[in-house]
């Protein structure tokens, strides 16, 4: 699958001289960060974490031969949420093995020597604030946006953050976005409408995600053990183009339905509560 976006690069240097820059050390991101220092950030990151899911747990990964043909850019991935770090670090570690042709597999880790720079996640900027390692995170890509419905564990009403839409597009042109559309890490949370409208306008190739074990795995903020020995699972889906066509609620149900957010019959007296 193709994708319709240009492909953008930028860099440090005047564009009469960027060609001089063959290896990219002085090349930078649309938000003007390093991508060298990027790599480096996510580089240390993975280092620092494979143990986790390769020795400590196990990663099963499915549906790797979605991503293998994506273009460079211009992919949104929408995935269900179980931990603030984990899922996303999880994604980073395979989006770079398959930069490096491995097979559903992150062992062994070489694609950590040169990882995959061009990745971005879209993160609560309290979240991102709450501390020195979530700030260190934030250098591997984080799109911060302030939720308009909620903020400190409570829910609230306020303007939507339009500069969030902005930063999205943007990073679609230079690279692949992990978007977690309930914007929350509580399972069967409705799905924003924010997404409808934020494919609607910039038309990217959409992959859905379904992960699952990381909340058994690890605490809220997928730092600390909580059980070992735990299948860390992410199962990939094919890629889907929409137009037009489509309405944001048909969209919205779409992505409820591939993400396997739809309440089981057995729960269904959390539909009440909403």
């Amino acid at each position: 699958m193709t994708s319709n976006r240009p492909l953008t690069r930028f860099s440090y240097l005047p564009k009469w001289l960027a060609w001089l820059d063959f290896l990219g050390l002085l090349e930078r991101d649309p938000f003007g960060n390093s991508l060298f220092i990027k790599r480096i950030m996510i580089s240390v990151i993975g280092w620092f974490t494979y143990w986790r899911f390769t020795v400590v747990n196990k990663t099963k990964i499915e549906g790797i031969e979605h991503l293998e043909d994506l273009p460079e850019n211009g992919v949104l991935f929408l995935s269900n949420h179980q931990t603030y770090f984990a899922d996303v670090i999880s994604f980073y570690h395979i989006f770079s093995s398959v930069k490096w042709g491995f097979k559903s597999t992150i062992v062994p880790p070489l694609y950590l020597l040169a990882p995959r720079a061009r990745s971005y996640y879209v993160a609560a900027s309290e979240t991102m604030k709450a501390g020195i390692v979530p700030k260190l995170f934030g250098l591997g890509g984080a799109l911060t946006v302030e939720r308009s419905w909620r903020a400190e564990g409570q829910n609230v009403k306020r303007e939507r953050d339009t500069s969030a839409a902005n930063k999205v597009s943007q990073a679609l042109d230079h690279g692949w976005v992990v978007s977690f559309p309930q914007g929350t890490t509580s399972p069967y949370a409705p799905i924003r409408k924010g997404t409808g409208h934020l494919v609607l306008e910039n038309q990217p190739i959409v992959v859905p995600v379904v992960i699952n074990g990381f909340r058994r795995a690890f605490d809220k903020k997928g730092l600390r053990f909580k059980k070992r020995n735990t299948t860390l699972s992410i199962r990939f889906k094919a890629p889907i183009k929409f137009d037009d066509s489509m309405s944001v609620e048909e969209i919205v149900e779409w992505v409820r339905r591939e993400i396997e957010q739809d309440i089981p019959e057995k729960m269904i007296w959390m539909k009440k509560e909403e």
